[in-house]
C-alpha cells in the first residue's frame, strides 16, 4: 500500500482551501489502496485564535509548537511514498522543512498551492510577523518537488518557470453530497449575496454605491456571509456569521451571487471559488472578469462578467427584474459546475498526482 503524509497549515475541516482543494478526496485514497496520515502546523487551540486580534503569547507559543511538531514528524518519514505539502510545511522562515523532505529523505512532494502566495499579502491582524513570512519559498519548492498541483493557469504557469510536472487542478465542490440547491425562504425581496472572510470584505467596497442605487430602485436584501460583521452601512445588508453547518443553507437564500475582485496579481491567482459555490446551487453569479472567472463563469449564460460600475449596475438590474432568467442561468450554473468543478469530475485528476 502507498502512504502519504499530508502536511497542511490549519487543522482538517477548519480552512476551506484545505477543505475544497483536498479534503473531500481523502475518502476516496482508500479505495485505491493508498493511506494516509495528515499532519497540521497549527493545533485547533491556535486556529480558534490566529486571525483574532491580541493573543501574541498564545500565538508564539502556538507557532513554536507547530515548529516541534514538524522536526518530530521529520524522524517518522521513513515509511512514506509521498508527502503532500498544501501551501507550506511551516508559515515562517525558509522552507528547510520542505528542503530536508526532499533532499535528505529523498520523499515525493506534491506541492498544492491555490493563490500567489509569492506575492506578500499578510492580513493585518497577523501583521507583526509579516517580516518574518518567506515569499521567495515557493519557488523552491516547486523546483524541489515531485509533482506541483495548481488552482488555476495563473499559478501553474508561475510553477513551470520551476519544474515541468505542474498540474492544473482546480478548486472543487462535492455537488452530490454538500453543494446542492436546498428550499428557499419565500421573500418578497430579491436577495443579493456575497460570501466570503475577513481579509475580501474590502471587495465590496467599490460596489456600495452601485447596491445604494439598486436599493432605492427596488426591493432588495442584501446579505453578507462572512466571519467578521462588515464596517460597513447599507439599508437593506444583513450579515450573517459564516457557519461550516450552516453555510450552504444559507448560501441558498441568495438570489443573485456577488464576486467583485480588484484587476491586481494577487487577485489574479484567484480560484473563483465564490462563483463555483454559487453556480453549484444553482444561483446566477455576477463576476469581475478577473483571473479564472471567466472560465468559471460563462457570460450571458450562467451569469454575467462586469468590469465597469455601468456593467456591474446593468447586470444586476437584468437579474433583478428577470426570475425566470435567474432560474435558467441557475441551472445552466449548476450542470456547467458538475461537469468542470466537482469532486466526481476531477477525482481521477487528483488520484493522478500519485502516480
Amino acid at each position: 500500500m502507498k502512504t502519504v503524509i499530508i502536511l497542511s497549515p490549519y487543522p482538517p475541516g477548519t480552512a476551506p482551501s484545505q477543505r475544497f482543494r483536498y479534503e473531500h478526496y481523502l475518502p476516496l485514497l482508500a479505495d485505491q489502496g493508498i493511506g494516509f496520515r495528515y499532519e497540521s502546523f497549527f493545533k485547533v487551540e491556535t486556529w480558534k485564535i490566529l486571525y483574532r486580534p491580541g493573543f501574541v503569547l498564545a500565538k508564539v507559543g502556538g507557532i513554536l509548537m507547530g515548529y516541534w511538531q514538524r522536526m518530530r514528524l521529520l524522524g517518522g518519514l521513513r515509511s512514506s511514498d509521498y508527502v503532500f505539502i498544501h501551501r507550506e510545511a511551516s508559515p515562517l522562515g525558509p522552507p528547510v522543512f520542505e528542503w530536508f523532505i526532499a533532499k535528505v529523505a529523498r520523499k515525493r512532494i506534491i506541492y498544492d498551492f491555490d493563490d500567489a502566495i509569492w506575492l506578500p499579502n499578510t492580513s493585518v491582524q497577523n501583521r507583526w510577523v509579516a517580516w518574518l513570512k518567506w515569499h521567495g519559498k515557493v519557488k523552491w519548492i516547486c523546483k524541489w518537488a515531485y509533482k506541483v498541483s495548481c488552482g488555476n493557469a495563473y499559478l501553474a504557469d508561475y510553477a513551470r518557470r520551476y519544474n515541468p510536472r505542474v498540474e492544473v487542478l482546480p478548486t472543487v465542490v462535492d455537488t452530490e453530497n454538500t453543494h446542492y440547491p436546498r428550499p428557499k425562504v419565500p421573500s418578497a425581496s430579491v436577495r443579493i449575496g456575497w460570501t466570503g472572510s475577513h481579509s475580501t470584505l474590502p471587495y465590496l467596497r467599490p460596489l456600495l454605491p452601485l447596491l445604494q442605487q439598486l436599493e432605492e430602485e427596488f426591493d432588495l436584501e442584501i446579505i453578507v456571509i462572512a466571519d467578521q460583521q462588515p464596517d460597513f452601512y447599507l439599508r437593506s445588508l444583513k450579515y450573517i456569521p459564516w457557519s461550516k453547518e450552516t453555510e450552504i443553507e444559507d448560501l441558498s437564500q441568495i438570489d443573485i451571487g456577488l464576486m467583485p475582485l480588484p484587476n491586481d496579481q494577487w487577485a489574479k491567482g484567484k480560484c473563483g471559488f465564490k462563483a463555483i459555490q454559487y453556480q453549484a446551487i444553482g444561483i446566477p453569479a455576477v463576476a469581475s472578469p478577473v483571473g479564472v472567472n471567466p472560465e468559471v463563469i460563462l457570460d450571458g449564460e450562467t451569469g454575467f462578467l462586469a468590469d465597469t460600475p455601468e456593467q456591474w449596475l446593468n447586470a444586476l438590474r437584468t437579474l433583478v427584474q428577470d426570475e425566470a432568467l435567474r432560474q435558467a442561468m441557475g441551472r445552466k450554473g449548476r450542470q456547467h459546475i458538475q461537469a468542470n468543478y466537482s469532486v466526481s469530475a476531477t477525482t481521477e485528476q487528483f488520484l493522478q498526482l500519485f502516480s
